[in-house]
């Protein structure tokens, strides 16, 4: 049977990447994921797999170590990895977008100094905006950097900071009023401060607490947790790009890497839930005949793989535009957007598919469907979508009259 979501254009080398990663996610991460996710357990052997093919210095360019390849091969190796255990390309995720931060917005003395190890895998990255009080309103941060000599003073407390224990680089986004004038819009007195810090729980460095994971209905194995400054002091020369202020533009950047990474991540869950449903219900018998040559079952089906088809041409598309260094937050915003709900839907169909066994913790379905909820809230609520959509369509359709 011809996969769903199959991508044209690729090059040979995109092909044999694929081809490796979905062999070792078939192989390596879907015998163990439910086991795992069950026990919320690290999967390091997994992660060690992934160090060895190399795919921690995917987008990273090859004069740094990496492979430097394009987002899409990224997004698709992620989709391929999603498919197995979402929560395996959730350890990826942040440190690509770490990565990518430093290869666009560095020094040349901090890409020399991080990106050889961050393609190695031996600094994993994580980034840091959101805080207890607030989540999508990034104006709104009040964690601050005070100047002291060559120094920064970091005060504040951060949340939901994915590899919070696991990684040793952490790209936080703070308030520092220093050199801006009170008045000053938030988004343009914001900074980036590249972290360093030991891997674990506890007072991971002088001033830098990491408390223990967050407990999480799903996406569980990736640690989650935060991150609090208390006097953390850290050098002038690790502000991302060594200038003051622009820390809100680098994040967005970042961000709208992220977002095509959930839209790849809700195309693999949604692939999954697909393949769970259509096995199922060709192997489920009732009124004497399969339950897929029900005509019910047979439309439920047919949506799930439009749907999964739709919104795999929308991540590619948005990563496809990035790629080619146009501004692609209408599109990844939309791919964001469409893939997370239909995701939600394709998993939801899946566990009526499934009847009573989907609720139980034996069938792989029932991990998806705690799961996909998290797509829906991660790189963004729709809502926030939906006004980052709206907007940038007022401004190419404004009406001239």
């Amino acid at each position: 049977m011809a996969r769903l979501a199959q991508t044209a254009g690729l090059t040979d080398v995109q092909q044999e990447i694929l081809s490796t990663v979905r062999d070792f996610v078939d192989k390596e991460i879907i015998p163990v994921a439910t086991e795992l996710e069950h026990r919320d357990e690290y999967p390091q052997d997994i992660v060690d797999g992934l160090k060895e093919l190399g795919l921690f210095g995917l987008m990273i360019p090859e004069e740094y170590g990496g492979l430097g390849e394009s987002l899409l091969t990224y997004a698709l190796c992620v989709e391929e990895i999603a498919r197995g255990w979402m929560s395996v390309s959730g350890i990826i995720n942040t440190h690509f977008i770490v990565a990518y931060m430093l290869k666009q917005h560095g020094t040349q003395e901090q890409k020399d100094h991080f990106l050889p190890r961050m393609a190695a895998g031996d600094i994993r990255g994580a980034f840091s905006m959101s805080e207890p009080a607030l989540g999508s309103d990034v104006s709104a941060i009040t964690s601050k950097a005070v100047k002291d000599g060559e120094e920064y003073v970091l005060n504040g407390q951060k949340m939901w900071l994915t590899n919070g224990g696991t990684s040793s680089l952490v790209a936080v986004l703070v308030r520092s009023d220093e050199g801006h004038p009170e008045g000053t819009a938030p988004h343009k007195s914001m900074t980036t401060f590249l972290v360093e810090k030991e891997p674990g729980f506890g007072e991971v460095r002088p001033g830098l607490t990491i408390p223990g994971k967050i407990d999480k209905m799903g996406y569980k194995g990736v640690d989650t947790t935060e991150l609090i400054m208390d006097g953390l002091r850290i050098p002038a020369d690790r502000v991302l790009g060594g200038v003051t202020g622009r820390g809100f533009y680098q994040m967005m950047d970042g961000v709208e890497v992220g977002r095509v990474n959930v839209a790849a991540r809700g195309c693999g869950v949604a692939q999954r839930a697909f393949e769970l449903g259509v096995r199922y219900a060709q192997q489920r018998h009732t009124f004497g005949k399969a339950i897929a040559q029900h005509q019910a079952i047979q439309f439920k089906l047919a949506e799930m793989a439009t749907k999964v088809e739709a919104a795999h041409a929308m991540m590619v598309n948005a990563a496809r535009k990035k790629d080619s260094g146009e501004r692609n937050d209408l599109e990844a915003g939309m791919a964001k957007y469409l893939a997370s709900e239909y995701c939600k839907e394709v998993v939801e169909d899946a566990f009526r598919i499934h009847g009573g066994y989907g609720f139980s913790k034996e069938y792989e379905i029932e991990r998806l469907y705690r799961e996909a909820p998290m797509l829906l809230i991660g790189e963004g609520t729709a809502e926030i979508q939906k006004m980052i959509i709206g907007r940038r369509l007022l401004e190419e359709y404004r009406f001239q009259g």
